[in-house]
This record gives structure tokens, C-alpha cells and sequence, in this order.
């Protein structure tokens, strides 16, 4: 017997595979609007107060650009003084990290990169060993000078780059050892790196944006910005693997 349209009913079979297509979707849907975990890392030495102070007010874009994904979860982690470098809990809103790195003031030190990426590691172990954890996507890093050996950051981003972890390395200035350092980690990670400069804001509001659409909703979403016209994402898109 055929339906009201004329359709012929669909077969036993056809049928359950119509609801397999369907649970299927309907998982992929469901872990897409599950919020990313991304690490927000940021070099906190005395040379980095005014980037510091313009990160402050600029990370909320960060959780406005994957609200409509399923929202983002952002660990904030930082360095400065003598050997400090720390961690916050994951927090899920921008008025939370806000509230976390107002309380904080830069100090002079040398950079801790390698502390901030074995974190990454340690963050990204954990979430695999406990089941239904959500994994960290991206980490993303902000700062202006490399002070460590680079074949040891370099071994910890490839460490990285195996668990999925992609790094985006934001540079401010012309130091270009560190600018060379930041490209070959991003580049083990599948990630990115961008300069911007502190003087112009919005470089690196785009940029922080682009790389929490990636962490939310992951390379479709950086495409469908990049279509749209975003120079950031294209950047970003341009160097990932």
C-alpha cells in the first residue's frame, strides 16, 4: 500500500537503516553542540602588561564567536616572576576569565613555554583516560619572546600535535627567533601562527576569535568564516593541516 504522496512503503530493512542514519545524525549533532575546551596561555612577564591588559578586554569575543557553536570552555594559563607559572579551573563564560585575569599583574621573568605546553599534555592525558572527558582542541598562546631551548618546545608541540592538539601562536613584536620558534610549533601542531601588533586591537580580537570558532566547532567552521569573507580564519586556514 502506498502513502497519501504515492510513495511506496519503505522495506524492513530500509526502514532500520533509515533509523541508524537518523541516531547517527542525531549523535553528531549532539557532540557538536557540546562546548570545545580551549587553553588560553599567555606570557605574563613585565614587558607584556599593555598586550595583557588588551587580552583582558578581549577575550570575551572568544566566547561570543563559539556561543551559537555550543559555547566553549576556556582554561586561562600564564608565567611571570621566578619560575611561576599557573592554572585556572575551565570556566564558561567571558565575565569569569574576565574576573580571573583582572586579579592578575605582570611581572618580570624569564618565558615558560615549555611549562604551559607539558600542561597542555597533562590536561589532554587526563581527558583521555577518564571516559565521556572532553578533550582540549587548541591551545592558544600569546606572546613576544622565546628565552628556552626551541628543539625542547619543539618536542613537546609534536607531542602534542599526536594527541589532535593544535597550537595557535599569536606574536607580538619582531623578535625573530621567537617568531621562528612560534611558526615551527604551530606548524607541528597543525595549527597557526599570526603577528599582530599590541597598537592595533582588532588583529588580534580577529585572531582570538578564529581560533575559538576552530576549538567550537572545528576546520568547517573556520571555513564557513573564511567564506564569509574573514581574514583571520583564512590566515588560519591557510597553515592547517
Amino acid at each position: 500500500m502506498s502513502d497519501e504522496q504515492g510513495n511506496a512503503p519503505l522495506s524492513r530493512s530500509a526502514r532500520a537503516e533509515a533509523v541508524e542514519a537518523f541516531i547517527r545524525e542525531a549523535r553528531r549533532v549532539g557532540a557538536a553542540a557540546e562546548p570545545g575546551r580551549l587553553i588560553f596561555a599567555l606570557d605574563a612577564t613585565m614587558s607584556r602588561q599593555p598586550t595583557w591588559d588588551l587580552a583582558q578586554s578581549l577575550q570575551g569575543g572568544m566566547f561570543d564567536a563559539a556561543a551559537a557553536l555550543g559555547g566553549l570552555d576556556v582554561q586561562l594559563v600564564f608565567f611571570r616572576g621566578f619560575g611561576e607559572c599557573r592554572a585556572s579551573d575551565f570556566v564558561g563564560a567571558g565575565q569569569g576569565l574576565a574576573a580571573l585575569m583582572s586579579k592578575i599583574s605582570c611581572r618580570g621573568g624569564r618565558t615558560q613555554i615549555a611549562k604551559v605546553f607539558r600542561h597542555v599534555l597533562e590536561e589532554t592525558g587526563a581527558a583521555l583516560e577518564e571516559t565521556g572527558a572532553r578533550r582540549v582542541g587548541a591551545v592558544v598562546f600569546v606572546g613576544d619572546a622565546m628565552e628556552e631551548k626551541a628543539d625542547e618546545l619543539c618536542e613537546l608541540a609534536g607531542r602534542l600535535g599526536l594527541l589532535g592538539v593544535k597550537a595557535f601562536m599569536f606574536h607580538e613584536g619582531g623578535d625573530a627567533e621567537a617568531g621562528a620558534a612560534f611558526r615551527e610549533i604551530a606548524r607541528l601542531t597543525g595549527g597557526a601562527y599570526a603577528a599582530f601588533d599590541a597598537s592595533a586591537p582588532r588583529r588580534l580580537a580577529e585572531l582570538l576569535s578564529a581560533a575559538a570558532a576552530y576549538a567550537a566547532g572545528g576546520l568547517a567552521e573556520l571555513e564557513r568564516r573564511a567564506d564569509k569573507g574573514e581574514d583571520a580564519a583564512r590566515l588560519l586556514l591557510s597553515q592547517m593541516g
